[in-house]
């Protein structure tokens, strides 16, 4: 074992004042490596292991369509607020939220006791202005015999005349007054204006229904159409646009509206302008109010800098790619970069804001890249 100590690549090592075991844990590495290895061997040892080939691509700008994208939401063509025309307690709630109508079908009915009371006493004073109608006549056609026989004066027949048209026109106030309580007694029922489901209910049974107090929300879910609030800063931008496309929620398919209609006033308050885009029916089926949604202004062509969607790796409120970096010696890792993304450009990628620069290589599988000892494949 002496012998062994005053190897020269030991005592370059220990040196001739260190303790004697640190050549002993030495030697004793290089026997659990598999054999026995100098001890200059051994500290080459540390070197990092092989890592998974990642493919990168140079970053550069490529030629993508320029415009807006703004978050929207989908709104229903047809919705309505039913609501009370007359007051009294809600009889019956027939529906609830969800449910499915059928155009004319009856949802609510409010206590009509008062109103059936108007309709009757509507009905009876017809009833009177008619008889008192056709008495009226029957005496001015007596009157009017009379007079051409020279019984009676022209006073007299004036007289019959008047009291004739006074009673034809209290039969046509009667009959108004019959058709106005008969149009209360319709409001005391709400029923469907057309196909389609209840949205909300913002009242129970029992409960007051006041004129102009909301009772149900219904919908049709068909036409449906996409609602974007563009800066009126931008509505010159907008109105250019040679195409405008509507990212369909929950996929990564962008449509065309059939068609669309652009407020011609802003809001006072947020300074905006209101687009409505209305979907076809195919591409409408199956989405329902409410949900969120992305609309592109498309303009023309400009240059941006784009990474493939994929390369991008999206932890919470992180957006980060893994770039290519020298670790020296000629060797090369990734190293996280946290980036600004901006608009997809479908196939094309999406839109780098900031974080990153023409030349830059990226990693296009991030999962990959992160992993200890990757390095970027050859090209």
């Amino acid at each position: 074992m002496s012998a062994r100590l005053r190897h020269p690549s030991i005592a370059a090592v220990a040196g001739p004042r260190q303790p004697r075991r640190l050549a002993l844990g030495l030697l004793t590495a290089g026997w659990l490596a598999g054999g026995f290895l100098s001890v200059s061997q051994a500290l080459a040892s540390d070197a990092p292991a092989t890592g998974p080939q990642v493919p990168v691509m140079v970053l550069g700008e490529r030629s993508v369509g320029a415009g807006l994208v703004m978050d929207g939401s989908l709104q229903a063509v047809q919705q309505s607020v039913l609501s009370a025309q007359a007051s009294g307690r809600i009889a019956s709630l027939n529906v609830k939220a969800g449910d499915r109508v059928k155009a004319g079908q009856l949802l609510a009915v409010i206590d009509d006791r008062v109103t059936q009371a108007g309709v009757a006493q509507a009905q009876a004073g017809v009833a009177q202005a008619e008889a008192n109608l056709a008495n009226a006549r029957a005496a001015y056609e007596r009157t009017r015999d009379l007079r051409a026989q020279g019984f009676v004066a022209q006073a007299a027949l004036d007289a019959a005349q008047a009291q004739f048209r006074a009673a034809e026109a209290g039969a046509a106030a009667a009959r108004a007054g019959q058709t106005q309580a008969s149009v209360a007694q319709g409001f005391t029922r709400l029923t469907a204006p057309y196909d389609g489901w209840v949205l909300a209910t913002h009242a129970e049974a029992g409960s007051l229904a006041m004129p102009g107090a909301p009772v149900l929300t219904v919908y049709a879910p068909q036409p449906i159409r996409a609602v974007v609030h563009v800066p009126a800063s931008q509505q010159g931008l907008v109105q250019t646009a040679s195409r405008i496309e509507v990212r369909l929620p929950g996929t990564d398919r962008w449509v065309q509206p059939v068609a669309r209609t652009s407020l011609p006033a802003a809001d006072a308050v947020s300074q905006t302008v209101e687009w409505r885009l209305d979907l076809s029916a195919a591409d409408g089926a199956g989405q329902v109010p409410g949900r969120q949604t992305q609309v592109r202004f498309v303009g023309g062509e400009s240059q941006r800098l784009v990474v493939p969607s994929s390369a991008l790796l999206r932890r919470g409120e992180l957006t980060g790619v893994y770039v290519v970096t020298p670790r020296g010696e000629g060797q090369s890792g990734f190293a996280l970069r946290a980036v600004r993304a901006g608009a997809s450009h479908g196939e094309a990628g999406v839109e780098i804001l900031s974080g990153l620069k023409a030349g830059d290589r990226v990693a296009l599988d991030p999962v990959r890249a992160g992993l200890a000892g990757a390095r970027p494949a050859a090209q």
